[in-house]
């Protein structure tokens, strides 16, 4: 197996790359094109740039755009925009979507049109493959001229200032530099305001988040079919036939998943031996005709968030092989273009529908629980809350379901979208903006909630499996989930606390490759 993800000049990275390089292991390579195509720009930049004003070479920033900088001051220039854009506050960002956002500016430079020395491209891609991970505080992006302030955090890193996480220590980034050989880079032409003006930090959350959404996607799919099979419910709203007769892919995707996930149970029943094979004589049927929403109209209720995962993609791939900055700097038309190839719109408001496509798989999620907890709604099948003890003297998983509720509760408030949260700042240089990283960032907690929520919901299923004893007659894929899940969460009738065990669950749907 290849150790090695090499960038693709005439494709740029895929979903599959930034999968690899964050969770693969693997390192990666840059063809000799790629350094040539960045060399070329630069040395296009070096010339044409003489005796012309061009932003943020030899002008002020931002509002200050209309003061020149002398000549004797441009590198310093450069790097007053680092150190005076580090004012990041709050938690640190974990190390997976600071090596996304990493790959993401690496990305941007690689496209040949940010003017960029090659020793900047180099060293970011030494920081990605020797796992040294800038420190960045969550907050301080609205998203406009890009991610400037937790950009900035990465750009005082590769000058040798500011911190690092590495070898899971917070340490001064000039002794982790030291120790790895390598050199901090200098500032050429415009290389500050290169690696600080993008969309890259809100694009790498955004890149992880999609990733851990398609997974919880594909958990709510098993979950579903496992409540299905609980359920004992008619196996014909899956079909094929019947899902095809609604023109939408995310929803015959779905249909062709559970049938997948379902394939050789014994639990779900058929319509036409039940009700179809004979005459009915019968005024009040026992078993429902039709299940309730949650469980039947599950190709309909994920189908628009399988739509929504896709179209992310999309733009999230469309953004990362994207030239983010500004100014533009061409060396086939011979020209800077000024402009705002920073803005964060399309994340922005990509992300604010992704959170509200998790937030609706998580309601999903919470409502098959309470089916499983109600023993009035689930028609007595099973005992209130899972409760495999002694009613009134133990409470199976009444408490772990005010927890699931409660989380979903969040997950709804976080869905308001940011998008259309612009806030004029900068002395309203940035008029309107896109809060693009605030986004992002609300997603990446409502997916964390999400796999909360889920982490309990197959907590009650496999408690719903065995007090049911159907085992047996479950498919062969659900099976091996209630069978896994049952390795470290055992059975339970007592009560014990939970919350170490609902920590194990949610590890394990994390992790597991699907």
């Amino acid at each position: 197996m290849k150790k090695t993800v090499t960038y693709k000049p005439e494709k740029g990275f895929s979903l599959k790359d930034i999968e690899e390089l964050l969770y693969g292991g693997k390192k990666l390579k840059l063809p000799a094109e790629t350094i040539r195509k960045v060399d070329s720009c630069y040395s296009f930049l070096k010339d044409f740039s003489k005796e012309k004003i061009i932003y943020g070479i030899n002008t002020g920033f931002g509002p200050m755009a209309q003061y020149r900088i002398d000549d004797n001051c441009l590198r310093q220039l450069q790097y007053n925009i680092i150190r005076s854009h580090s004012t990041g506050t709050g938690k640190p960002l974990e190390p997976l979507y600071v090596k996304a956002s990493m790959i993401a500016r690496l990305s941007t430079f690689l496209q040949g049109y940010s003017g960029v020395h090659t020793s900047l491209v180099n060293l970011i891609t030494e920081f990605i493959n020797r796992d040294i991970y800038p420190y960045i505080p969550e907050h301080g992006s609205v998203g406009a001229s890009g991610d400037l302030v937790q950009l900035a955090h990465i750009a005082l890193t590769l000058i040798g200032e500011g911190e690092v996480f590495y070898k899971g220590r917070l340490t001064p980034a000039a002794e982790v530099m030291k120790a790895e050989k390598l050199q901090p880079f200098e500032i050429y032409i415009r290389e500050g305001l290169s690696v600080t003006n993008g969309t890259s930090v809100m694009t790498g959350i955004g890149l992880v988040n999609l990733l851990q959404a398609r997974k919880l996607l594909e958990w709510a799919i098993a979950a579903s079919v496992m409540m299905n099979e609980i359920a004992a419910s008619y196996d014909d709203m899956m079909s094929p036939v019947m899902n095809g007769t609604k023109r939408h892919k995310g929803q015959l995707a779905v249909a062709r998943r559970m049938c997948e996930w379902a394939q050789g149970n014994r639990t779900m029943k058929k319509r036409e031996i039940e009700l179809y094979d004979r005459s009915h004589t019968e005024k009040i049927f026992k078993h429902k005709v039709q299940a309730f929403y949650s469980l039947r109209c599950v190709p309909q209720i994920l189908g628009p968030v399988c739509d929504e995962l896709e179209n992310a993609e999309k733009v999230l791939i469309n953004e990362l092989n994207s030239a983010c900055d500004n100014p533009i700097v061409d060396p086939q038309t011979e020209y800077v273009y000024h402009g705002g190839n920073f803005h964060g719109d399309y994340i922005s408001f990509e992300m604010d529908k992704l959170k509200i496509a998790v937030t609706k798989m998580t309601m999903l999620a919470e409502r098959q629980l309470n089916y499983l907890c109600h023993d009035r709604i689930n028609d007595g099948i099973l005992p209130p809350f899972l409760n495999l003890g002694v009613l009134g003297l133990n409470y199976g998983l009444q408490a772990a379901q005010f927890t699931a509720t409660s989380t979903t509760a969040e997950c709804q408030t976080l869905s308001n979208p940011m998008y259309v949260h612009s806030i004029p700042n900068n002395n309203d240089n940035q008029d309107i903006v896109s809060m693009g990283t605030n986004s992002a960032l609300m997603a990446r907690t409502v997916i964390e909630n999400g796999f909360q929520v889920m982490s309990i919901h197959f907590m009650a299923l496999v408690q719903a499996i065995d007090y049911l004893k159907i085992q047996k007659d479950m498919s062969k894929k659900t099976y091996a989930i209630y069978d896994e899940i049952r390795s470290f969460f055992p059975i339970f009738a007592d009560d014990t606390p939970k919350y170490r065990d609902i920590e194990k669950v949610n590890y394990y749907l994390m992790t597991k490759k699907l």
